[in-house]
Formats: structure tokens, sequence, C-alpha cells
């Protein structure tokens, strides 16, 4: 009997748990995103009727959680179990996947800087058409008065961006309590106040212009805000897009190895 000595005849066990241990984070933050996504559509009974998915004319940041969650759970169920069971398939699937996504990361980049006009206005139908839905789903106003309260900013352009919502907008026959105002986000608040105002925003703009409602709202509009906070958080922002692409760079050159090392094992065993 002849017996035959490998070497290398094992996959690196360093390697292989680095790969386990960078997608184990993934996994279970991808399966929170999934339970919070579905515990806010149950808190509002999205669950218990479907139909209301269909209905909202805006943007759910449900649906957002829910996305991220779904693609981060497939993606680190692929890196752990494809480390795991030491399975080329999973690892293949799990950098091309993630070189993909890198690829439309820069290629957003990239038109986002050569459009910039184009993205400015579709950004502001964005936003317009959420303010249109303003008061239809509790989590896209949660979002918008968030926005505008960290912007000091009231619509898109200016405070008259609420005309377009039906509760706030200023025709003579709307019944609303809220007519010729704006939600309480945009009011300038008093650092005194223990006691938000959620009413400060009423008859704002029954007359005057936006210039003279100054001392009550913000009259700045959220795009503007926009385009002032970016040049001021450049660094900021470049500093978060280079760490995630070095992530997903880390990530794409463990599974990269990790299949060299299971390829070579297989050629040496056959």
């Amino acid at each position: 009997m002849h017996y035959y000595r490998y070497e290398n005849a094992e996959v690196s066990c360093c390697y292989k748990y680095l790969m386990f241990s960078y997608n184990i984070i993934f996994w279970l933050a991808g399966t929170a995103f999934i339970a919070i996504g579905f515990w806010a559509w149950s808190e509002k009974g999205v669950l218990s009727d479907l139909t209301q998915v269909t209905r909202l004319h805006g943007f759910d940041p449900v649906w957002g959680v829910l996305v991220v969650g779904t693609v981060t759970f497939i993606l680190g169920f692929a890196g752990c179990v494809g480390a795991l069971r030491e399975n080329i398939c999973l690892l293949k699937f799990f950098s091309g996947v993630i070189g993909f996504i890198f690829f439309l990361e820069l290629t957003a980049a990239v038109l986002v800087f050569v459009f910039q006009g184009q993205v400015r206005e579709w950004i502001n139908d964005f936003f317009l058409a959420n303010v249109k839905a303003y008061r239809e789903d509790i989590d896209l106003q949660n979002l918008i008065d968030s926005l505008q309260k960290l912007n000091h900013c009231c619509g898109a352009k200016d405070p008259n961006d609420w005309n377009l919502n039906v509760y706030f907008n200023c025709t003579k026959d709307n019944p609303s309590r809220e007519k010729c105002g704006v939600p309480f986000s945009c009011c300038i608040s008093d650092p005194a106040d223990t006691v938000v105002n959620t009413q400060c925003g009423y008859d704002v703009r029954i007359s005057g212009t936006p210039s003279q409602w100054g001392n009550t709202i913000y009259v700045k509009g959220c795009m503007m805000a926009l385009e002032e906070w970016l040049p001021r958080n450049l660094y900021i922002v470049a500093g978060v897009f280079i760490v995630i692409s070095l992530l997903q760079m880390v990530g794409i050159f463990l599974a990269r190895t990790l299949i060299g090392d299971i390829e070579k094992v297989e050629v040496n065993y056959y």
C-alpha cells in the first residue's frame, strides 16, 4: 500500500474564520433590519391589510429598511455558510454580488457628479411627492419632520410647497384646521421650551410672504439646505464612502482567497 502526503491539503483556517466572522455581523444585522421592518409594518397595521402598501403615494421608509436588511441577510448567509462549508458556489455568489454593488456605487457617484442638475431636479420632485403624502404614513411623516428640524428648512424650495398637501393648502374649500399652515417641524423652536408645540405652524401662511414668516418658521427650502450641507460635510461623506468601499473590498478579497485555497485542495486531492 502506498501513502501520499499532500502539502497544504487543508483550507487556511485563518481566512476561513475571518470570512465567517466578517459575515456573521452582517447576517445578524440583516436579521435585525428585517425584524424591525416587519415590526414597523405590524404597528401600522400593514401586515393585517397588505393593500396599504399599494395605496401609499409617497415613500415608505420601511421599504428601505427591508430591502437593506434582505440584501444584507442574503449576503451574510452566503458568506457564513460558504466559508464554513467551503462552498465555492456560495462564495462566488457573495463576491460577485458585493462586486456588483461596488460597481453600482461608483456608477451612481459618477452620474451624480456629471448630471448634478438632473439629480437636483429629481430629488426636488421626490421631496414634493412625499410632501403630498405627508399624512398618509407615520414613518414618512417622522422622516420629513426629522429632515426639516435637523436642517432648519421647510418644504423643498420654500414653505409654500406645503400647498401641495391636502391638509395644508390654502384653497377656500379646504376644511382642515391646518389650512394655510405648515408642520410643526418647520417652526423655529425656543430652546427653553420643554414641550413641543405641534400647533405652532397653524395659519402661518394665511397672510404675508415667506420673507415675513422668518420669525416664526424656517423659510429656507430643504433643497437649498442640502446644497449648503454637502460642501460643509464633504470630507465626512467621502470618508463614509471610502470606509464602505474598503469593507466591500475586504469581503471580496477574503472570498476570492478562500475560493483559491479550496480549489487548490480539490486539485491536490483529485
